[in-house]
């Protein structure tokens, strides 16, 4: 499940969690005194600089950081960094500090925040997946690192010259199309599931 979630999710910075699945949904970046968040993580730490505490909470892949400065508390306001938008296009700045417009607006992103991984996801998957119906089409997409989708109705014995002859192994039988029946790509057998064939890495 962990590896999952981490080759799904992950990118080049950490983990980006889900907020349904996240620990730490929020945490609160201070760079001096601030008022604690109700249901956020509070880092105040004097002893790391900002720099420090935002990259340490993006490797940890926490949804949603709220960053407060001196010149922020001034001002009544924060700046909201999503974990899933790196970069500029992830912070909102000028974002109002008071609790009954903060808190609503958290959640909401929130919510935003796991649609988007969601469809990132489907869409990296599908993307990614082959539809082959001959053996020759499955060597192909292996080849390419993609994950093939075919009927296959082989046997123990089969299934390892498939590994042995392309380093794909029958990863799953998806549920959504385990009534599906058609043509083994391998064994030309009219009874064959839908199943998926793909490198471990």
């Amino acid at each position: 499940m962990v590896g999952g979630l981490l080759m799904t999710h992950g990118d080049d910075a950490g983990i980006r969690l889900p907020p349904n699945m996240a620990p730490v949904q929020v945490v609160v970046c201070a760079t001096r005194s601030a008022p604690r968040a109700c249901g956020a993580r509070l880092d105040d730490d004097p002893d790391r600089t900002p720099g420090w505490k935002f990259n340490h909470w993006e490797m940890k892949g926490v949804p949603l950081r709220i960053e407060i400065g001196a010149r922020d508390l001034e001002s009544a306001s924060c700046v909201l960094a999503r974990r899933d938008r790196p970069g500029k296009q992830g912070k909102e700045r000028g974002v109002a500090l008071a609790p009954e417009s903060l808190v609503p607006h958290v959640q909401t992103q929130l919510e935003e925040i796991q649609a988007a991984l969601l469809e990132d996801a489907t869409r990296f998957r599908d993307g990614n997946i082959v539809d082959v119906s001959s053996y020759a089409e499955l060597r192909a997409a292996v080849d390419q690192g993609k994950w093939a989708r075919g009927f296959w109705a082989g046997s123990d014995e089969e299934e390892v010259r498939v590994k042995e002859e392309t380093g794909a192994t029958l990863r799953c039988f998806p549920l959504d199309r385990e009534q599906d029946r058609g043509v083994c790509f391998l064994t030309g057998q009219p009874q064959g599931q839908i199943a998926l064939f793909a490198k471990a890495y």
